[in-house]
């Protein structure tokens, strides 16, 4: 199996997220859009399933396309990507069920299986000694996509810039730029805990090599975030992606592959212990 298959799912999808708002005081319409946005990304993180799908651009990785779905309780994700040129370039999925990471490719391994099964999110070896770690994976795309909508409360410039629909909701346009070192002391007094899961999304930019993002949020009536892009330059090259949020509160359902097309690693351990 492609040993890239991690990298098409972390190269199209950066949700670890920070947080609802909080932050600095803004004052006039500055506190009402960012109180919206902030508002908009933990309503909508509070969901109890949705689907989405994400096109764009990344550095280095070029052009690429995603679907995913995730619910709460009990929580349950998938994502497919596909990195569309570059290096990486192919087709890769992960699934989180039951509470064990699923990684699957569209190339087969030695075995002629697709699937690699990794157990609950953590660290753990392959037969062959390598150690892989799940939980970041895991963790990243079991975020919901709303979160990073958040950032664009720490944007000096922050403003409304009219309506527009998007899959059929009448939406609120929000824009603004801020960097990753304002978006970090807008949110400096928040918990630990918040402070933490944005130090996850700003250190994925960083390692793209992007310092400040133009981010656009469109939020419909019911303070649902239902579109966010994030844009930035950096010395890996232009980053470019939109979100839609789809299906919003509807059912989602995750499979686990078939065993016949998985490598179960916790069994291929056993294996080679015996």
């Amino acid at each position: 199996m492609r040993s890239s298959v991690g990298v098409l799912v972390l190269s199209a999808l950066l949700v670890a997220g920070c947080g609802a708002a909080g932050g600095t005081e803004k004052s006039g319409d500055d506190s009402a859009a960012a109180t919206a946005v902030g508002l908009a990304a933990a309503k909508t993180e509070q969901l109890p399933s949705l689907r989405y799908r994400m096109t764009g651009r990344m550095p280095e990785q070029g052009r690429i396309e995603a679907e995913g779905a995730l619910a709460r309780k009990p929580p349950a994700m998938s994502l497919k990507s596909v990195v569309l040129s570059g290096p990486d370039k192919g087709r890769g999925e992960v699934r989180l069920v039951d509470g064990a990471v699923y990684w699957g490719s569209d190339e087969a391994n030695e075995d002629g299986k697709h699937w690699i099964k990794f157990g609950a999110p953590g660290r753990s070896k392959t037969p062959s000694g390598v150690e892989v770690d799940s939980g970041p994976m895991a963790d990243k795309v079991s975020q919901n996509p709303a979160r990073e909508g958040a950032f664009l409360a720490a944007a000096d410039d922050l403003r409304k810039t009219g309506t527009e629909t998007v899959e059929g909701a009448r939406t609120t346009h929000y824009q603004g730029t801020a960097t990753l070192d304002d978006i970090r002391a807008f949110y400096k007094d928040e918990d630990k805990s918040v402070r933490q899961r944005q130090e996850q999304a700003l250190a994925q930019y960083e390692k793209l090599g992007v310092d400040e993002l133009t981010m656009d949020v469109w939020i419909d009536d019911a303070d649902h975030t239902r579109k966010l892009r994030m844009r930035g330059f950096g010395r890996k090259g232009e980053l470019d992606v939109t979100t839609t949020l789809l299906d919003l509160g509807k059912p989602v359902t995750v499979k686990a592959p078939p065993a016949s097309d998985t490598v179960d690693m916790a069994k291929e351990m056993e294996k080679a212990r015996g």
